[in-house]
């Protein structure tokens, strides 16, 4: 695959993902819903990464550390959106690092500030 289909990759997973976000969320699956709105965070930002350095991302979950090896600057909000979705990728992968569950509401904020995040890093791309 050349740069412009690993990128594609990326961005179609993205969007994939974040359809799964909504149905879940739609569906009371907060946790789950949560941890797919990260999984379509963290493929954009790969899609960043890999337009960027003509390379792989690397194989990491990090959306901090993600937006840095794009070379993005992100406002601190949404700083602060990245770190809350880390905390729920963690619980995904690793049962020792649970996060609190999100209540209704809040999870709900959460996927909007996503998906205003995610509808910029596709403007971007």
């Amino acid at each position: 695959m050349n740069i412009q289909q690993h990128v594609d990759y990326w961005r179609k997973g993205s969007d994939e993902d974040a359809e799964t976000a909504a149905i879940l969320l739609e569906k009371a699956k907060l946790r789950e819903g949560i941890f797919f709105v990260h999984l379509s965070m963290e493929k954009i930002l790969k899609a960043h990464i890999t337009r960027t350095t003509d390379a792989p991302p690397p194989k990491s979950h990090n959306l901090v550390q993600l937006m840095q090896c794009a070379g993005l600057s992100l406002t601190q909000e949404w700083l602060g959106l990245f770190r809350v979705l880390n905390s729920y990728c963690m619980e995904g992968r690793y049962p020792d690092q649970v996060a609190p569950p999100p209540v209704p509401q809040r999870a709900r904020e959460i996927f909007q500030q996503a998906e205003e995040v995610r509808k910029w890093l596709i403007a971007q791309l």
